[in-house]
């Protein structure tokens, strides 16, 4: 894996680096703080901070004795310009897909042309009609609403 995307999908891979990266999320940590909810060795956390250092996920500074582990956000754009560009083909398509399905009668038939268009006008004509009772019900009625 060479590309730094896979490296940042392999590395989120695993639950447990996914909930460092959570953790990571709130504020930087030692190792040691890293380590202390998990059941196991001080070293297989190290392992999976390097896994995600790796990825560029995480970056560890050296501030005095301290080792502070700090989340590197900017690699969440890349991921998230990634989903994007596919998410909005998946709306495109599903799209179309509606507009298929909207053809098509209770047993997947595709339904008369006239018929659709009927369809198509009569919800114009219901919504022009509900439009014209609302305007008409306020013109008989214009004190409804007023207070006495």
């Amino acid at each position: 894996m060479s590309d730094q995307l896979s490296k940042v999908f392999a590395a989120l891979a695993d639950p447990t680096r996914r909930d460092i990266v959570a953790r990571l999320s709130v504020g930087d940590a030692t190792v040691n703080a890293i380590a202390a909810p998990y059941e196991v060795s001080l070293q297989a956390v190290s392992k999976h901070l390097k896994v995600l250092e790796d990825a560029g996920l995480v970056s560890r500074s050296r501030e005095a004795q301290r080792r502070p582990v700090h989340l590197e956000a900017e690699v969440f754009d890349l991921m998230t310009k990634w989903i994007e560009r596919y998410q909005g083909r998946a709306e495109e398509r599903f799209a179309r897909l509606d507009a298929v399905l909207a053809g098509l009668d209770e047993h997947g038939d595709p339904l008369p042309q006239q018929h659709q268009q009927n369809q198509q006008g009569q919800h114009d004509q219901h919504d022009q009609h509900d439009q014209h009772d609302k305007h008409h019900t306020r013109i008989q009625n214009p004190t409804e609403g007023q207070a006495s």
